[in-house]
């Protein structure tokens, strides 16, 4: 945003401190109208014919634009990926634990990536992997709902939960 002297424009269209439009005028008398009450002539539209100036206080009209950016930062949730991994000779007690780890991820918000890989003579048993998944899939299915259906991808099989909107 250009301010004061960086204007180069020949004409400016003036609005003044309380919104009402001063008129068409060279830059250079704008901004001693500007001085005049203590303020800054800053170039609000360019692209406009002929370019829009107003005349304010820069430094607060920048803080008040920093301080509405962090609030909206603020309020901005970070959804991560969280990543399960499962394997098909799985215990019930290791499997619940870790149904209750991704619960606990699902409930926080972010995503899981649950990811069964298959080593060896295992892969000759994909049907148990994808019963595996079911099971966990159904062990989630309170706080999250399947983003990516369980894909076998070379010897790794994986799926995508995502956390259910909060009403």
């Amino acid at each position: 945003m250009l301010i004061n002297e960086e204007i180069k424009a020949k004409e400016v269209r003036v609005v003044g401190v309380d919104g009402n439009p001063i008129g068409i005028m060279t830059p250079d008398a704008a901004m001693k109208i500007a001085y005049d009450q203590g303020y800054d002539l800053v170039l609000m539209a360019p692209q406009a014919q002929p370019p829009v100036c107003r005349i304010m206080d820069y430094g607060k009209y920048r803080f008040e634009r920093d301080k509405k950016e962090k609030e909206a930062k603020k309020k901005q949730q970070v959804v991560e990926l969280k990543e399960i991994q499962l394997s098909c000779r799985i215990d019930t007690h290791d499997f619940e634990t870790k149904a209750r780890h991704a619960v606990k991820f699902l409930e926080s918000g972010n995503k899981v990536r649950v990811v069964m890989r298959f080593k060896g003579r295992e892969m000759s048993h994909v049907a148990i992997g994808q019963e595996i998944m079911k099971k966990f899939q159904d062990a989630c299915s309170e706080v999250g709902s399947v983003d990516k259906a369980p894909v076998l991808d070379g010897r790794i099989m994986s799926m995508v939960v995502s956390p259910l909107k909060l009403k």
